[in-house]
Parts: C-alpha cells; structure tokens; sequence
C-alpha cells in the first residue's frame, strides 16, 4: 500500500509484513554481545530520517523504577515529592505521568493519596505483575492505564520464561487482552529491546498489540525499554543497539503512533540521556525517567536533564519552573542524606562551583565565560568558587560576592583590603599544609575578623 504523508510531502510505502520468527535456538547477536569482551558497535550504514512528533513529553519512574534501588520511601515521603513533580510539571504538563507499585499497602496508601490531590499531571498510572489479583487492585483504585512486562530477547524468552516466541507471544497476548477486559489501557514494557530480534519478534509482536487495539479500541502504549543500556544513537549503526533504527521500525514498520511510543533507558554504558533524546528526535513522543536517575544498577535517565533537553529542543521550557529541581534535590539531601554526587549536573552541590583561580578571575569579570548559564535565575544556585590554595584574590572576591549575594556597587572588588587580609589567612593554612578546601564557616569567620580589624562594613 502507498499512502501520502502529509508532513513530508511525500507518497510512502506503508504496508509491510513481518512474520514471527518462531526459532528453535535463541539469537543472542554473540557477534555483538560477546559478553567475555566489551560489547561491540557495528554499522551497516543505513539511514533513518528525523521525525521529531509534534508534541514531546516526559513520564516518571521515581516511585517504581528507582525505588528499586534504595531503600522504600514512606507513603509521606511518596506525596511530597508526587507534590513536587506536579509543580515542577507546569500547566502544559511537561511531566505527564507518574508510575507507581500497588504491591503493599503502604503502596496503595501513597497512590490513593496522590489520585486525592486531583492533579491533571502527572497521571497517576502503575505498574503490576500478570495476575487477576493486580488487575483488580488497578481497577478498584481507579487506575486507567498500567504498565505490564512484556520481556522481548531471546535472553528471557527462551533463559527466563523458558518458551519459544510463539508460545510467549501468544502469553502475552492473553495478559493485554485480560488487562482490557478490566478496562485500562496496557502499557507494554518491552524489555531488554536493544538485545531483542527486532524484525523477528518485536515488530510482529506489536503489530498484533496493534490489532488487539483496533479490535478493543482500547489505544495500547509500547515501551521500548533498553533494560541493559547497550542502546546507541549513533547514524548508521545496526540493529538492534540503534535508537533510531528502533523508534523508526516502531514507527514506521509496527505503525505505532508517535504518542503511543515511550522510550525507557538505563545508564550503564553512559548514553541514557543522549539515548532518550536520539528517541525523541526519530519520533518518540515520550521518555521515562526518574528524579536524579535514581533506578536499578546505573540508574534511569535523569529527569532533571530531560527537562533541561526539552528546552533546548523546544526553544521554551512550557512553564516548567526549573528552580522547583534545586527545591527537591535539597529535599532529598535532607530527608535521605547524601544520595546526590557533587558533581552531578543541575543538582550536584559542585555542579556549578570552580577551585581554579584563573577561572574564577574570568568569573569574576563575567560568569558568562565559565558558567554554563543562568544559574542563579534558572535554578536559584548562583555559580561559586572553591576556596582553595589556588583561588587567588579573585577566587575569594567572588566567593564572597556569591555568599553574601553582593551585587552592583555593593560587590566587593578583588583589590579590597579585606580580601588581602583573608587570602593571608588562606596561604597561611596551605603553607602549613593544609590539602582540604576552605570551608564555608572558615571563610565566614575570617572575612568577619578582618572587617572588624580593618574597621570596614562590606556587608549590611
């Protein structure tokens, strides 16, 4: 069949046909995944075109996914930050969904406690095991769409389910058709897709997913999760570790829509983000994610970060208030400790902090030229310098203009009888060998001591 599509002006081939590959011995791609080696990237040079959907979005797994690395949270510490995540969302609803466990009650508790607040977004949806048991708790509480685990290699299909393709097939099918009798709309997790036989299993498989939604018209949701991160963005590069080759093949050969399309990803080999990106750019309407990347083993795509690929794309952040990030990265450092690495991008407690001393003096003639942007405006963290036996003049002028929020005229210059006095004060410390940096009460404390000996009042 030929159809004209009418965002590229163009007649396409749409009718394709891919008849499951019901193999006898499972297609572990051991040229790919030698696992005695580091996996392996080939190319077979085949092209894809970008498609990015009219309207993107973000879904997340704070409360399923990465609950599954930490300790639980309480139904308490489940609400406020379910609070925060409809805050951060913004009217447009930048933040769509949010998944939750029904296995506990305490579980329950937390998701009757988020559906009460009535929040348009994020949706509350879930995320339950096969059984009739599950499908009865998600309808009674009120639950219209859940996720189910539909693994797709042949790693779980033949090692952890113990079938063939067809006789999983067929297995899965039954538990999509049983979650629709209930009513709610299954979202399928397709795990371990970047290690699946994609055009031997996945395709025919959603396509009669497909079928099952026309039939029901009950619209049903594919989750091209990349359970182990081997996926890569790379043009060009095979099947099925391509991100591209993989939203397009769904896309255009299993003819899923862009918005029934969500791209799950993992960080083990690094890519999470640039992964969840590469899915949206070839036509994936939605990406999961999780506070911090907070998940199993490496963790999930961070949430925060997608907010921040999301503006770039879109030119706009669509009412999302980027300053809420830093409100509930200081919420969990107070309410679980240090869970965050310093380094860590937009929420890191040195993300945006230099112990250079050449850099803080260009700091301190303009932030531009070392601060990636606006961070005080975006997210409420004015950029700062390390005090160190490095930091110069300079470094310690900026220091305390950030600190004490000095501005204009008020700002302290780098000549300042004051800031002589405390880098004395510093060299002093390194040249007794001091390693550490200087702390924040340490430089308080100094700077205060040499304003009274000096007799100058540089803060109101």
């Amino acid at each position: 069949m030929i159809n004209y599509d009418k965002r590229l002006n163009l007649l396409e081939r749409t009718e394709f046909s891919y008849p499951l590959q019901d193999v006898t011995e499972p297609n572990l791609y051991r040229n790919l995944f030698p696992y005695d080696e580091a996996p392996k990237v080939a190319f077979n040079h085949r092209l894809v075109p970008i498609n990015m959907p009219d309207d993107i979005w973000i879904t997340d797994t704070t409360f399923r996914d990465g609950q599954q690395s930490r300790e639980p949270f309480t139904t308490e510490q489940i609400v406020k930050i379910y609070d925060y995540l409809h805050a951060l969302s913004g009217d447009q609803g930048v933040i769509r969904q949010s998944e939750f466990f029904i296995y506990s009650k305490k579980d329950r508790d937390a998701v009757y406690s988020c559906l009460e607040r009535g929040y348009k977004f994020p949706e509350v949806t879930t995320w339950i095991r096969a059984s009739k048991k599950d499908f009865e708790l998600a309808k009674a509480i009120g639950i219209k769409e859940t996720g189910i685990l539909v693994s797709c290699s042949d790693f779980h299909i033949f090692y952890k389910m113990k079938m063939t393709r067809k006789q999983v097939m067929d297995y899965y099918l039954g538990i999509v058709k049983e979650c629709m009798s209930y009513g709610i709309k299954p979202r399928c997790h397709l795990e371990d897709i970047t290690r699946a036989d994609f055009y031997g299993f996945v395709v025919p498989f959603v396509a009669e997913l497909n079928k099952l939604s026309v039939e029901s018209g009950i619209p049903v949701k594919i989750r091209a999760c990349d359970t182990m991160g081997y996926g890569v963005s790379y043009p060009g590069a095979v099947l099925p570790r391509s991100v591209p080759g993989i939203i397009y093949g769904l896309h255009h050969h299993a003819r899923v829509p862009s918005e029934m399309l969500e791209w799950h990803g993992h960080n083990d080999f690094y890519k999470a983000v640039q992964n969840s990106s590469t899915a949206w750019l070839y036509g994936c309407s939605s990406v999961n994610c999780s506070l911090f990347g907070i998940g199993e083993r490496t963790g999930n795509t961070p949430l925060e970060a997608m907010i921040f690929e999301y503006a770039q794309f879109r030119g706009s952040f669509d009412g999302v208030d980027t300053r809420i990030i830093t409100e509930i990265a200081d919420y969990f450092d107070k309410e679980f400790g240090n869970e965050i690495p310093a380094r860590t991008p937009f929420v890191g407690k040195n993300f945006n902090v230099t112990r250079a001393g050449i850099h803080a003096d260009g700091l301190l003639k303009n932030e531009e030229i070392y601060n990636i942007f606006d961070t005080d405006k975006l997210l409420n963290r004015p950029v700062r310098v390390a005090v160190t036996d490095t930091s110069g003049l300079s470094g310690i002028a900026h220091w305390m203009n950030t600190f004490y929020r000095l501005k204009g005229d008020k700002a302290i210059d780098k000549k300042s009888p004051v800031i002589a006095k405390v880098k004395e004060w510093v060299d002093a410390e390194y040249e007794a060998g001091r390693v550490s940096f200087i702390a924040e009460e340490e430089l308080v404390r100094e700077i205060d001591k040499a304003c009274i000996e000096l007799n100058i009042k540089v803060v109101e």
